[in-house]
């Protein structure tokens, strides 16, 4: 009897076993498989949040055209006796003060920030682009810059303050010194910013000495130092290798070569990267 009761028992455990490995794929076929949703397919999961777009006003381009546009609005506000404080104003002042003033200074500084960038260079101050990018900007502000003060002279025809010629605005010393200045505080603020505040002060003392001279107005020196301003930034913003990536050279290699009616000479290969 005991064994009778044994068999039924291993006989029902065996029952239920089958029953339960034949069950679990049926159950298990009939939960549905949600479709794959691959409209979410470039969502964030990690929860990265979007980057916030500045407002216009913080732009570079903004940054770098307020200074420049509110000097040369200015200037333009004073042109002859316009303006709380014109053109007439200032002049009458300086000749009652500097009547007999004569130099020709102003003529060899305006290139004293340029002598000061390499000058800083030389003495092994790191600049922020190397010497090859900063040639390229300056290069293009100097067209900037050109291409602006032909423009407004020839438009305006403004008398000197001298009588001598009708392209009086804008100061095309003042807006070279200023230019060249801009460059200096650009490159090496990061060092220290006493760099820029030698050049600045030498643009300015170009614009005073112009006025001094009677060879400008105050509204041509004003527009002038923010044309130069101007030209600068608009060289470093069109300028694509800046803010720090300097060319490297690699795979630069030299040979001797022989030309076939026996010339001698030396091949020099190298390639940018």
């Amino acid at each position: 009897m005991p064994a009778t009761l044994l068999v039924a028992a291993r006989s029902q455990a065996l029952a239920a076993l089958l029953c339960v490995s034949t069950a679990l794929p049926l159950a298990a076929q009939q939960v549905p498989v949600a479709p794959t949703d691959t409209t979410r397919k470039y969502e964030n999961p990690g929860g990265v949040p979007a980057p916030v777009k500045s407002p216009w006003y913080k732009g570079k381009l903004v940054k770098a055209t307020i200074v420049p546009a509110l000097l040369i609005g200015y200037g333009a506000s004073t042109i002859n006796g316009n303006g709380f404080y014109s053109s007439y104003d200032a002049r009458r002042d300086l000749r009652r003060n500097f009547p007999n003033f004569r130099t020709k200074v102003d003529d060899y500084l305006i290139l004293a920030p340029y002598a000061e960038l390499g000058l800083v260079a030389l003495a092994g101050v790191e600049s922020r682009n190397d010497r090859l990018n900063t040639l390229l900007i300056i290069g293009k502000s100097e067209l900037i810059f050109g291409a602006l003060t032909y423009v407004l002279k020839n438009t305006t025809k403004i008398l000197r303050p001298d009588g001598s010629t009708r392209n009086s605005f804008p100061s095309g010393h003042t807006a070279q010194a200023f230019l060249a200045a801009s460059i200096v505080h650009t490159e090496f603020r990061d060092k220290s910013q006493w760099y820029g505040v030698g050049a600045y002060t030498i643009a300015t003392s170009v614009a005073a000495l112009r006025m001094l001279n009677d060879r400008h107005w105050q509204s041509d020196v004003v527009a002038g130092a923010g044309i130069g301003i101007l030209s600068a930034h608009l060289g470093y913003l069109s300028h694509r290798n800046r803010w720090g990536r300097k060319p490297r050279i690699k795979g630069m290699s030299m040979s001797p070569m022989a030309w076939p009616a026996g010339t001698t000479g030396l091949t020099f290969v190298w390639r940018p990267q």
